[in-house]
């Protein structure tokens, strides 16, 4: 026997085989290998112990998790301690971990699970492949038992002890940064060393500098980062448009945000006899960052950008988001182009794909444009006159889109979102609700013909990639959910039917279209929002429930988000040859699992941080308000009292209880109610109500409401 390289595929093909455990021995013998070939195979089999695509049994047997009824994923932890693991594998349930079967996981780690109780969906993490914290932000406490650090995140459940060697003259009381020297196990809690003692925030600007220590986002980028960075080219030049469809003659535009800074998509029009001819450009990150090169390992790490009010912690150094890759007007960019025709009924009957050199004509914004189509402003329209025919094509073809995708069942939340304002010395202005307006369904629908479009177009050939999935809603959430819809829309008196055993998916879209522009919508559209899975990243198809898309992938945004920088790369492989060999498809089926799992998991830290900073701006908008009395709305109802949102304000605080004072309430958990013991008051979701403001928590980021006096 000689040496031969060890092949995870060939390791796991022959488990797959012969469809039990082995041990090492047997896979040895199986495999062929000598004493030298033996030590390389251990050496892979604790890889693929490390990364959880094998399990190791007590009995030292080999074989992998889904035969032994164990999943991977990674863990979502709740305050209370227990929490849920979101499970790798497309079309697995979440399962609820109990507190005592969390193996001391921390929010964002990688495990493998046990699923223990099928019919509850309960399971307990037997193995953390992977921790995703490394810092923690929180407040130091002495006490006569230990030195403690409080976790000022309200995932990380349990409390930190800090080594009294390592406490870098921090006192009681302080707001330290700490990094973790222990994780937790069932038997003993973390332990960490104290970093550096941080400020306690004085302004929102300096609360937002807190939320990006607390949930250890990269300011910076690392030194050969930048280096690399620098090392391209400051413009475009003739020799990088070689190749390339020349479309620059083309009309063409950008439409973003007023803050806007990077630009990855800008799109053209045409009408055709058939109907219309739609370019989609996407700026050509990919030919400026090449797979494995330092920009590229440092985009897969951040996964996205994070956006606050005030900045942006980029996925790419700004030489590329800001300047060389944003499609800014009046000068050349590469870029790669989704050409699509569609007919009068807006079938897509043909699309091509190809990198292309663009110039964009103008920079235009979402308000804008807007003024431009519905509010027909003069000034506005005489500026732009040589674009309107182009403008008024795209109003009609996104027109036509829209509708197509909502009669196919998808779902259209129309969701009031805040938008904070600081003014230039990041004081806080207001939070509003921020606009969406025909020009941003313009950008949608453009940019989900070009997803799908470049999602079914790989599929079509087989090669491995990246799809965007969402699935569908477990039937026993919407169960849950249904009565409270009921309890709403009939109290209400809106007619609606809801089935008295349960909502189904197809139900959605029909209750979400008869309670648009009714005071209950955003209400009811978040009941039903909280029933959905979220969406997010896999080498597996399995479509996109929300927008009853078969087949779709994100190619719309590579700027600031990995996902998209890959599908580019893959798709520019497939045009660039006659197919893709199969050592190299191997190689991309290897890779793209990983890289679909942290992106999912990345994505969803973004969407923490976003809450958080909302709601520390909230507590700071709030805080000189004290005793100031608010027209608001209930949004949800639980045993300890009402979640309100003002009408004012883009606001959210707690009407606890204990707070309302005018009555004793009770939980009527069969109507989703509160119902005043004496006075029979009853409080339900989408009520109008005046509260005051009683107390706010800058530390607990919390607003809670009072009733004023009779």
């Amino acid at each position: 026997m000689s040496v031969k390289p060890v092949k995870t595929e060939e390791i796991l093909n022959l488990l797959r085989k012969l469809n039990k455990p082995l041990t090492f021995k047997e896979l040895t013998q199986h495999l062929g290998f000598d004493k030298k070939g033996a030590r390389l195979l251990k050496k892979t089999l604790r890889r693929l112990v490390r990364s959880g695509e094998l399990i190791r049994t007590r009995k030292g047997r080999y074989g992998q998790p889904e035969e032994m009824k164990l999943l991977k994923g990674y863990f979502e932890a709740h305050h209370d301690g227990y929490g849920f693991v979101i499970p790798e594998l497309p079309g697995e349930p979440d399962l609820f971990i109990p507190p005592r079967a969390t193996l001391g996981a921390m929010e964002g780690d990688r495990v493998i699970v046990r699923i223990e109780n099928p019919r509850k969906r309960e399971g307990r993490i037997l193995r953390i492949l992977e921790h995703a914290q490394t810092r923690v932000v929180g407040t130091l406490e002495v006490t006569r038992t230990g030195i403690f650090l409080k976790p000022k995140r309200k995932d990380i459940p349990f409390d930190i002890l800090i080594d009294p060697k390592a406490r870098r003259k921090a006192k009681n009381g302080d707001l330290v940064l700490a990094e973790i020297i222990s994780y937790p196990t069932d038997k003993r809690p973390p332990t960490a060393r104290v970093i550096k003692v941080l400020k306690k925030p004085e302004t929102p600007v300096e609360d937002i500098e807190l939320i990006i220590d607390e949930y250890s986002l990269s300011r910076r980028f690392p030194k050969k980062v930048t280096d690399e960075a620098k090392s391209l080219p400051k413009e475009i030049t003739p020799e990088m448009s070689e190749g390339r469809k020349d479309l620059r003659s083309l009309p063409t535009v950008t439409i973003d945000g007023e803050r806007a800074k990077d630009f990855d998509d800008a799109i053209s029009i045409k009408l055709r006899e058939f109907g219309y001819t739609l370019y989609v450009h996407i700026a050509d990150v990919g030919y400026f960052v090449p797979w494995e090169s330092m920009i590229d390992r440092e985009a897969r790490k951040r996964a996205t950008s994070v956006y606050f009010p005030d900045r942006v912690i980029p996925m790419l150094p700004k030489t590329l988001s800001e300047e060389l890759c944003s499609l800014k007007p009046k000068v050349p960019r590469l870029a790669f182009t989704v050409q699509m025709d569609f007919n009068r009924e807006g079938e897509r009957i043909k699309a091509r794909f190809y990198p292309s050199i663009i110039q964009s004509d103008e920079r235009m914004t979402y308000t804008k444009v807007k003024k431009i189509l519905i509010d027909e402003d003069k000034k506005l329209r005489k500026r732009y006159d040589y674009l309107l025919g182009e403008f008024e094509l795209m109003a009609e073809l996104c027109t036509i889109l829209r509708e197509k995708r909502l009669s196919r069942g998808s779902l259209d939340f129309d969701f009031p979102e805040p938008e904070i304002l600081l003014d230039l010395r990041g004081n806080l202005e207001d939070i509003i609700v921020a606009e969406r307006n025909f020009a941003h369904m313009i950008i949608e629908e453009f940019m989900i013909a070009a997803n799908e479009a470049v999602a079914e177009y790989l599929f079509e050939k087989g090669v491995p990639s990246l799809y965007r999935i969402h699935e569908p809603p477990d039937q026993a959430k919407l169960e849950a959910i249904s009565k409270v819809v009921r309890a709403v829309l009939g109290k209400k008196g809106r007619k609606v039917k809801v089935r008295s055993k349960g909502l189904r998916p197809s139900d959605l879209p029909e209750i979400i279209e008869a309670v648009k522009g009714q005071p209950e919508e955003d209400v009811i559209n978040y009941i039903l929002l909280r029933s959905m899975k979220q969406a997010k990243y896999s080498p597996e198809n399995i479509g996109h429930f929300g927008l009853a898309s078969p087949c779709y992938t994100h190619f719309t945004s590579p700027i600031r988000r990995y996902p998209d920088l890959v599908v580019h790369r893959i798709l520019r492989e497939v045009l660039k040859g006659r197919g893709m060999s199969a050592r190299r498809m191997k190689e991309l089926e290897e890779v793209l699992p990983n890289i679909a799992f942290h992106s999912s998991k990345m994505e969803r830290k973004a969407d923490d941080v976003e809450r958080s900073v909302i709601a520390a701006m909230r507590a700071w908008f709030m805080k000189d308000r004290l005793g100031e009395e608010f027209e608001g709305r209930v949004v949800s109802i639980t045993p300890f009292g009402m979640k309100i949102r003002l009408n004012d304000f883009y606001v959210e605080g707690f009407l606890h209880v204990s707070y309302m004072t005018d009555d004793y309430y009770i939980y009527d958990e069969a109507n989703i109610q509160l119902v005043g013991k004496r006075r029979k008051k009853v409080w339900s979701i989408g009520d109008s109500i005046t509260v005051r403001v009683d107390r706010v928590d800058l530390e607990e980021r919390e607003i809670v409401f009072g009733l004023p006096e009779a």
